[in-house]
């Protein structure tokens, strides 16, 4: 019977062992995913910045050829 115990606990240990290091390459995966995931999100905040600036610099060229054409309309 202890020969049965024995043979119970290695089947049992080695079952753990086996779902620790699934659980440790799963959890590689997904911490490359995050870093992954992460690099992406801080891309596009560079581009949403750039957009932003790009917007300004637009309403900024907008207004000046408003005054432009407010300055010859009234000069005509």
């Amino acid at each position: 019977m202890s020969g049965e115990l024995r043979k119970a606990a290695l089947t049992l240990g080695a079952m753990l062992v086996l779902q620790t290091v699934s659980g440790l390459i799963w959890a590689g995966g997904a911490a490359a995913r995050i870093a992954m995931l992460e690099a992406r999100v801080g891309e596009q905040r560079l581009v949403a910045e750039r957009l932003a600036r790009l917007e300004e610099q637009s309403l900024a060229t907008r207004r000046a050829v408003e005054r432009i054409e407010i300055k010859l309309e009234g000069g005509s």
